[in-house]
């Protein structure tokens, strides 16, 4: 990956998808291009002069250095330009991580959601010890801890909110809400499911870079994607402050393989220390840092969301 210089020509750097590649090499007349992505994540807008002549107030940004393209999904193109046929549109949806309904969807202190990968991390009570760390030392669960494979409704999970962030606005446009999302998370290390832990997803592809795509769906009764009853956002339960459409919620599940083995642990990840049920005891804490990303299949917005899966 490298810089391109803007300042002259036009470039047009173009690269298949992860998807695109695989049905070239099929062969059969299998590849047809039929969607594109554009993107303006290197744009800085504010550098947009306006008390200069009409032909510079936009120098500084067409010469602002763009990165090449590559092919890492979960690094390239997280600002994707779209086409509205709308043109009166004064506000465009937003998409935020919601921290505010409850304690059990609040990260930890340290910003990132810690999913923790096995029963004896999670509560090792059962087992008459004190180092696991989702719980205080009152029996009561901590904020920012998902419980990696407990279908108790316990822990905590994610929850995002789609909308307006402006009280200007009442209704958003019909053809801004989001009905599907995609969820890009790195499947070696855990895979998603619903807040209770109880229904479980299939990815909808899995690339070579090992991240797995969900695909979720605003169905009737649908344990992932609903509408948020209205009133509960009068009792200012969401960080958006105008019409929400849509609200996702879900949790993240361990692999079994972070379950069963440190490999990965060793490879890929470090070491840090976390409060363990004692008063004032810690406790040494294998841990990977990743991203989840979330994105709204009808506007192109997307959120990272930083988590960390944690192993005593």
């Amino acid at each position: 990956m490298g810089l391109q210089d803007n300042s002259g020509d036009v470039i047009l750097d173009v690269v298949l998808t992860d998807e695109g590649r695989r049905r070239l090499a099929m062969g059969n007349n299998k590849f047809s291009i039929v969607k594109f992505a554009f993107a303006d994540d290197e744009i800085n807008y504010s550098l947009f002069e306006t008390g200069s002549s009409t032909a510079l107030q936009d120098l500084a940004i067409l010469q602002t250095p763009i990165l090449e393209a590559f092919t890492n999904n979960m690094s390239s193109m997280k600002s994707k330009l779209i086409s509205l046929p709308n043109q009166n549109l004064l506000y465009l949806p937003i998409i935020q991580l919601n921290e505010v309904a409850s304690r059990s969807v609040k990260t930890h202190t340290q910003g990132n959601f810690v999913v923790c990968v096995d029963q004896n991390t999670t509560d090792d009570r059962p087992m008459n010890r004190t180092n696991s760390i989702a719980f205080d030392n009152s029996g009561d669960p901590r904020e920012g801890f998902i419980h990696g494979i407990a279908t108790d409704d316990k822990g905590t999970f994610i929850k995002i909110d789609a909308g307006l962030d402006t009280t200007d606005i009442t209704e958003i446009d019909e053809s801004l809400i989001e009905t599907e999302f995609s969820i890009e998370i790195d499947s070696r290390l855990g895979s998603i499911v619903d807040r209770n832990g109880k229904v479980f997803l299939s990815p909808t592809a899995i690339d070579d870079d090992f991240v797995a795509t969900y695909i979720v769906r605003k169905r009737p009764n649908s344990p992932f994607v609903f509408t948020p009853p209205q009133e509960a956002l009068l009792a200012s339960s969401s960080p958006i402050d105008g019409p929400i459409a849509s609200t996702l919620e879900f949790k993240i599940r361990s692999s079994q393989e972070l379950r069963t083995s440190n490999f990965l642990f060793n490879r890929i990840g470090s070491t840090t220390t976390y409060a363990n049920r004692t008063p004032s005891g810690t406790t040494n804490t294998k841990i990977i840092d990743s991203i989840v990303r979330v994105s709204g299949l009808t506007t192109g917005y997307s959120l990272d969301i930083p988590v960390r899966f944690a192993k005593i």
